[in-house]
C-alpha cells in the first residue's frame, strides 16, 4: 500500500497547541483544528510552518475503534517562553520511528493506519511502542485533495526475539 518506511531515531520535539480527548468512535479532529488554526500565530518561537497532528493512546494497545486517546493540533517550537491561553505544551521524547510518506485523500487515512498496524507491523521486525504517534503536515498537505502529502511517524521498538 505504501512504500517501505524510513526507520530512524527522531530527536525530541517541543510542541505547543490544543488538545482534545476522543476515541476513534468519537472523532473530534475537525473541531480541534478549527479551534487551533486561527490561534496558531499566537505561539512564540515557532521553528517552521509545519503542523503536527499527534495521537497519544490512553493505554498501550494497537488502535481500535474504542481506543481512547489525546489528539493534538500543534506546532514545533525551539523553546517555551509563554503559552497562549488555553493551549498546552507537549514534549515528544527521542525515539525510534517508522516514517511513512502518504500521498492521497485525508479521508482515506484510516485505511493507511489499518495497513500499517495490521499488515506492515505484523510482518516487520518491529512492534508499536507506547509513545506519541504523529503526522507532520507541510505545505504539501492539502485538505480533501488527492495530491495531498504528509509524513506519518509511528513509534516502534524491536520485537522481542522468540526462544
Amino acid at each position: 500500500m505504501l512504500p517501505a518506511p524510513l526507520i530512524c531515531t527522531v530527536g525530541s520535539k517541543i510542541l505547543v497547541g490544543d488538545m482534545l480527548e476522543m476515541s476513534f468512535n468519537n472523532i473530534q479532529t475537525p473541531t480541534l483544528w478549527r479551534n487551533f488554526m486561527p490561534r496558531r500565530n499566537q505561539i512564540l518561537n515557532v521553528i517552521s510552518s509545519d503542523l503536527y497532528s499527534v495521537q497519544i493512546l490512553k493505554k498501550f494497545e494497537v488502535p481500535n475503534p474504542q481506543s481512547e486517546f489525546e489528539k493534538w493540533a500543534c506546532v514545533e517550537v525551539d523553546q517555551v517562553t509563554e503559552i497562549p491561553p488555553n493551549m498546552k505544551t507537549l514534549i515528544i521524547p527521542e525515539g525510534l520511528y517508522a516514517i511513512f510518506h502518504y500521498k492521497g485523500l485525508d479521508t482515506e487515512g484510516y485505511k493507511v493506519f489499518q495497513w500499517i498496524f495490521n499488515d506492515w507491523m505484523a510482518k516487520s521486525d518491529y512492534a508499536f511502542d507506547n509513545r506519541p504517534q504523529f503526522e507532520i503536515l507541510t505545505d504539501k498537505y492539502k485538505r480533501n485533495d488527492v495530491n495531498s502529502e504528509e509524513d506519518i511517524y509511528i513509534p516502534i521498538k524491536l520485537k522481542k526475539a522468540e526462544n
